[in-house]
């Protein structure tokens, strides 16, 4: 790593990052500068931005996220959220805490096959609505949804877009993520319930006026059209079978997504004023512009120097390696985004399991690689992809949540899941 295009990328991308924590200029004004920067200084090749693979904008995860915007726009103007929104409600009593386990536990068993971000974009509208109708401040429990997201989605290959990544490049099976990775992530997710308990605690106001209220609420008058529900519930279903079979399918998630939305949009006949009003054009500009920056890193050699000394200093002990990965990948992933920070750092992996003494410790530092990946996503609210897109449907709702009000709760839980899940590879492989 040699010459001035290593220390631009760095100091762009710091810089940038700093601007995003502080909020003193609009995000997505941010990475936009930052990446037009570092294109225009030579940092990444032109044509990388569009077509790099490893170094440009990561147009799956565009697409998936543009065609599950387009299905949760339609979905929308039937009035199931409202609906779901009456029935937490009053499945929770109007008792805050048991509706935040309501929702987690929703999250979190709908991330492994959903998959976190599309999760997330389901939940987090029917989340705003029964805030909305027991006065409570929603943010707390959209950031605990990102976060329980973040932890269901680790449990399988199409739960979290990381996981897709590694199994393409190790090998590994839906089934192989299963056995490996859901004993933990249910460790974790119970965890995790324990822990919301006092890290919201101050958010849980029980307003016993409202609760009668909502109980009194008929949520079959929420629905505003049944027909197009049934029409829309049955494209939304295959679109998650869809995805379970995405590997055998030959069809990329993406795909899988901008066919679901165009069959919806098709059944539905609802206009495209109505469901494109629902696209959080703003966090895909975000994405963009955040691929765009991380791939300056790539390209410039920053994210393999990191792997390289990585590698020399581990030498031949494999649990050394294993705890490298697992710390160090929450580390590096809260901060680069960890989609593109797995996509880098594949091949430094796969190069440290190719020197393996056998496959079982190999296979291993795939796991560690990934548990590290997946739970440094909750680190900070641009570490993974549903905690940005949590944080646009939270603005565009009124609801506002900060870089901070994000990321004090991520790194606690961040902190406590990598710590549960190091001992756990320890246990179990080493």
């Amino acid at each position: 790593m040699n010459g001035y295009a290593p220390v631009a990328a760095i100091v762009i991308f710091s810089v940038a990052f700093v601007l995003i924590a502080t909020e003193r200029i609009h995000r997505v004004a941010v990475v936009l500068g930052a990446a037009g920067l570092m294109a225009a200084l030579g940092l990444l090749p032109g044509d990388d931005v569009f077509y790099s693979e490893h170094a440009g904008i990561d147009w799956g995860v565009i697409f998936l996220l543009l065609g599950m915007m387009i299905i949760v726009g339609v979905i929308k103007q039937t009035g199931v959220f409202e609906y779901l929104g009456i029935w937490a409600g009053k499945r929770s009593r109007g008792q805050p805490y048991r509706l935040l386990v309501l929702l987690m536990v929703i999250t979190a068993a709908a991330s492994p096959f959903l998959d976190n971000v599309t999760t997330v974009m389901l939940v987090a509208p029917v989340t705003i609505a029964v805030c909305q109708q027991l006065h409570l401040p929603a943010a707390p429990y959209l950031i605990a949804e990102a976060l329980a997201s973040n932890i269901g989605g680790a449990a399988t290959l199409v739960g979290d877009p990381p996981n897709m990544i590694i199994g393409t490049r190790a090998g590994l099976t839906f089934n192989d993520f299963i056995v490996h990775m859901s004993p933990i992530v249910v460790v974790l997710f119970v965890l995790f319930v324990i822990m919301a308990r006092f890290m919201f605690r101050k958010s849980f106001v029980h307003n016993p006026d409202r609760a009668e209220a909502v109980m009194r609420l008929n949520g079959n008058a929420a629905i505003k059209n049944k027909a197009l529900l049934a029409r829309c519930l049955v494209v939304l279903l295959l679109v998650t079978v869809g995805f379970a079979l995405h590997s055998v399918l030959h069809l990329e998630p993406a795909i899988i997504a901008l066919l679901g939305a165009g069959l919806m949009v098709l059944v539905s006949g609802v206009s495209a004023a109505d469901y494109l009003a629902e696209v959080e054009w703003t966090t895909l500009v975000f994405f963009m512009g955040l691929f765009v920056m991380v791939g300056g890193l790539v390209e410039t050699g920053v994210i393999h120097a990191l792997g390289g000394w990585a590698v020399d200093a581990i030498g031949d002990d494999y649990f050394v390696a294993a705890t490298a990965l697992v710390f160090g990948s929450a580390i590096l992933g809260a901060f680069f985004d960890n989609i593109p920070y797995v996509a880098a750092m594949a091949p430094v992996v796969e190069d440290l399991v190719a020197r393996a003494p056998d496959p079982q410790t190999g296979e291993s530092l795939w796991w560690s690689f990934a548990l590290g990946a997946d739970l440094g996503g909750n680190g900070t609210a641009v570490a993974a992809s549903a905690n940005v897109v949590v944080i646009g449907i939270a603005a565009q709702h009124g609801q506002p949540i900060s870089f901070w009000e994000f990321t004090k709760y991520g790194i606690v839980t961040t902190a406590v899941t990598v710590s549960v899940a190091w001992g756990y590879v320890w246990l179990r492989y080493f």
